[in-house]
């Protein structure tokens, strides 16, 4: 069995108006069975978090949602903690303070536990600070700028669900390029991914390859520095880092990225089966209109009646979805 799905979602979620991104994560945790774990340790507000989260969920078709809050270490090595994560069919870490959430829970019986349920095949999805966590190594704090510069930010251990990687939330809304930029021109043998809010990048594992695609909308920014050339070894103080050769990945909506080859896969656009029929009939009369034309067997008033139904049958398709 493959390895469950990563949701590393940047933060600001739609939970009202248009909660895709986190219906997403209900039906992959098996909707109307879903049994959702709900890790608020990153957040001051506490039970009030895990009541909107609750709340979410039920409305979203999960039959249960479970509160999984270790507040110290030694919570986190709680065995009746630990076993509330047992039958979980999804795991949802929320936002706040990403140093808070890795100090309390990587390292521990908790933090294992979250890495055997995503080997089982269990859905573990995080938002800002419980994005962040995900990945090997995480931004403890930092300050924005799009110009990396050194000591901008500082990196910490993550629970390492996503190895050789770094992430980073909020992103372009906080304008976080710079000191992304700085820890992949530190550390050259990392992945940068920077996730906008209310955008997701949702991690699959199949055939030894992981696959990266974007859900939501925003975009996912993602910094490839394996031919970088850099002076971040010898730069002073605060200086501006030379970043030079950074491959750069700007991904929208149903872009999906091969994070295993390190490449764009191309992009597969879906056709309505309904759409599909009507224009192919469409093609089908402007073929034969092209065989009479050609054959001169046609009457002007023959050809001017095919080309009105023709246009008849596209016109409504042209007022629903098409801009142009």
């Amino acid at each position: 069995m493959p390895p469950g799905p990563l949701m590393i979602i940047g933060g600001a979620e739609d939970k009202l108006r248009r909660p895709t991104i986190l219906r997403e994560f209900v039906d992959a945790s098996g909707g109307a069975e879903a049994r959702i774990a709900v890790i608020p340790t990153a957040s001051s507000l506490g039970d009030a978090v895990v009541e909107v989260y609750d709340a979410v969920f039920r409305k979203l078709g999960a039959a249960e949602v479970v509160p999984v809050r270790p507040e110290s270490r030694e919570d986190a090595h709680d065995a009746d903690l630990v076993a509330r994560l047992h039958g979980a069919t999804g795991i949802f870490m929320t936002g706040g303070n990403q140093l808070k959430l890795s100090s309390i829970i990587s390292g521990t019986p908790l933090g294992e536990a979250i890495h055997e349920a995503h080997r089982d095949g269990v859905v573990v999805a995080g938002t800002s600070a419980g994005a962040s966590i995900q990945s090997s190594h995480m931004v403890a704090f930092g300050g924005p700028g799009a110009t990396p510069k050194q000591r901008m930010t500082q990196v910490a251990a993550g629970l390492g669900l996503l190895e050789s990687a770094v992430i980073d939330q909020h992103f372009d809304q906080r304008n976080r390029y710079g000191r992304l930029l700085m820890i992949v021109a530190q550390s050259p043998q990392l992945l940068g991914i920077g996730v906008d809010e209310d955008t997701a990048a949702v991690v699959t594992e199949s055939d030894g390859r992981q696959l990266l695609r974007v859900s939501g909308r925003g975009s996912v920014t993602i910094f490839d520095p394996a031919r970088m050339v850099t002076n971040a070894y010898e730069a002073q103080r605060s200086s501006p880092l030379l970043a030079s050769g950074v491959t750069l990945h700007v991904l929208p909506e149903g872009a999906t990225y091969d994070l295993t080859a390190r490449e764009l896969l191309p992009q597969q656009w879906a056709v309505d089966p309904e759409d599909e029929a009507e224009l192919a009939e469409a093609q089908h009369d402007m073929r034969q209109m092209a065989r009479d034309i050609a054959a001169g067997d046609a009457s002007p008033a023959a050809l001017r009646r095919r080309l009105a139904r023709t246009r008849s049958r596209l016109q409504p398709h042209r007022q629903d979805g098409d801009d142009r």
